[in-house]
């Protein structure tokens, strides 16, 4: 049984840091994507960041320069490092795990919500002013 675990979700003020963690367990392929996901208050779910089993990685704009995503295979554990964040980052923080794309030639990932099968009850993040 596939099972994920975020953690590390509070309340900060504008500017503020904060890193979240997914624990993943029973996953079953050997070539994988891990993502974050998000979503805000009114809006819809999006993608924040997704990493592969290669360590290659995709940002959404939103948050480049501002976030990184990182894994540790040895603890299974999936990392977002999270620095400057603003209102408009507070929402529900999922992560999700899903097999590669074969495309091109390559095993890849997307940064689509519709490419993950598993995904974690969420963490919240609270950005105030």
């Amino acid at each position: 049984q596939v099972r994920l675990v975020e953690s590390g979700g509070g309340s900060v003020t504008s500017g503020g840091s904060l890193e979240l963690s997914c624990v993943v367990s029973g996953y079953p392929y050997s070539r994988w994507c891990l993502g974050w996901f998000r979503r805000v208050p009114g809006g819809q779910r999006e993608a924040v960041s997704v990493i592969s089993y290669r360590g290659l990685t995709i940002y959404q704009g939103f948050v480049k320069g501002r976030f990184t995503i990182s894994e540790d295979s040895a603890k299974s554990t999936l990392y977002l490092s999270m620095r400057n964040l603003k209102p408009e980052d507070t929402g529900m923080y999922n992560c999700a795990a899903g097999p590669v794309i074969y495309e091109d030639g390559e095993h890849v990932c997307k940064a689509a919500a519709g490419e993950f099968h598993y995904w974690g009850p969420g963490t919240q993040i609270t950005v105030s002013t």
